[in-house]
Order: C-alpha cells, then sequence, then structure tokens
C-alpha cells in the first residue's frame, strides 16, 4: 500500500498562511497586502553580520520592488525593540534607511506556519526563507537558504519580475530569464498542435521548444 506524502508547511499555488503581527510599523495581517504583490522574508537572528547585509540589500532595492507594486515584510524571532535598535543601528553604522516593516514573531506563530523553523539547522531561529505571494494571496514562490550563506536579493527581484511577466504574457521563462529576453511559448497540448507549431512564426527548435519576443 502507497502512502500519500504530505507536504509540510505551505504548499504553492495555494493560500498563503494568514497572520496578524506585532511589526516596527504597527500590526500587520496579510489581508492588508491584497491587492499587491508581497515579499515575505525570514532571517536567524538582529543584530548578525549576514542578516545586516541581506537587511541593507532590501532596503536599497525597496523602491524597485515598490515600483513592480511589492511590498516588503521581514521577520525573525526577536523582540519589537531589538528591531527597533537594529534599524537604528543599520542606519547609524550604514548610513541605510530600513523602510519596510518587520515582524517580532517571538511566538513563533508565522515562522511555524510558514515552515521557517528548520530543525536541521536550529529549533530556536528561522532560517533564511523567502516567499513571493501574489495579489490575490497565493504563495506562488518559495526559495530557502542555509543559516551561513546570504541570500541574493537581485535573484529574488528577478524572480518576482519573471512571475509577473510570465502571468500578464501566458508565457514561461528560460533559465535566468531577464526583461528583454525571449520567453518560451506553452508547449502544444495535441499531437495536431504540435505539428502545426513550426508554421506559427515562433523560434521554434523543435515542436515542444518555442521562444517568443515580448
Amino acid at each position: 500500500m502507497t502512502e500519500e506524502i504530505q507536504a509540510v508547511g505551505p504548499r504553492l499555488n495555494e493560500a498563503a498562511p494568514a497572520f496578524d503581527a506585532p511589526t516596527t510599523h504597527g500590526r500587520k495581517t496579510l489581508e492588508d497586502y491584497r491587492g499587491k504583490w508581497l515579499i515575505l522574508f525570514s532571517h536567524p537572528a538582529d543584530f548578525t553580520p549576514v542578516c545586516t547585509t541581506e537587511f541593507i540589500a532590501f532596503a536599497k532595492r525597496q523602491d524597485d520592488f515598490a515600483a513592480r507594486d511589492t511590498e516588503l515584510l521581514g521577520l525573525s524571532i526577536d523582540s519589537h525593540y531589538s528591531h527597533i535598535a537594529w534599524v537604528l543601528n543599520i542606519k547609524e553604522k550604514f548610513g541605510v534607511d530600513v523602510r519596510f516593516p518587520i515582524i517580532a514573531d517571538l511566538n513563533m506563530a508565522v515562522a511555524n506556519a510558514y515552515g521557517m523553523i528548520q530543525p536541521g539547522a536550529s529549533d530556536t531561529a528561522a532560517v533564511r526563507a523567502t516567499f513571493i505571494i501574489d495579489p490575490e494571496g497565493k504563495l506562488r514562490a518559495m526559495v530557502y537558504y542555509p543559516m551561513v550563506a546570504g541570500r541574493s536579493v537581485d535573484e529574488i527581484y528577478r524572480l518576482l519580475v519573471a512571475l509577473q511577466v510570465a502571468d500578464a504574457n501566458k508565457c514561461a521563462m528560460p533559465e535566468n530569464w531577464k526583461p528583454g529576453d525571449e520567453v518560451i511559448v506553452p508547449t502544444p497540448a495535441t499531437p495536431e498542435a504540435a505539428l502545426a507549431r513550426a508554421g506559427e512564426g515562433y523560434n521554434t527548435v523543435d515542436w515542444y521548444f518555442s521562444t517568443r519576443a515580448l
């Protein structure tokens, strides 16, 4: 008898777990972000070097995310006042304003709902998890990094843009797609459509692989 494998934590293309949590900008709920894209990202702890570099990188790109109708929301299992002190420290020592809110998740409610606690890494700190949530509240992407390696904010931004462009144009994106690159045309679903593909005006290598410019 085959046992069904159950996914633990949130799942792609399903509703993101709801939350109602204190932040450095007041209480925030998932519903507050309805109608916008949201990037929710966790870090292991305040006042740590790798996390500081990540927050600086997110802060420097905040306007770029905002231009894509996207909000940023950080999280760690630290206190509200620790977050405030860290934000002030980043401004003082690095000259960078952290303008996005940070969830104080002392009871780990949000971290557990999103699978940010990975026992193999730590039972008391959230790993470097990043979640992209669309305007309908659906979870569209999840990226996990280990404690010792900082994530790439440039890659998270690239992934966000790829998702938005794919939605708008009903297409898929090749490896390392960037704006201006060709996109992948959906694969034909029938033998008849596969035979017709070569004459449809795309850049076709074979019936299952065609690209086009946007």
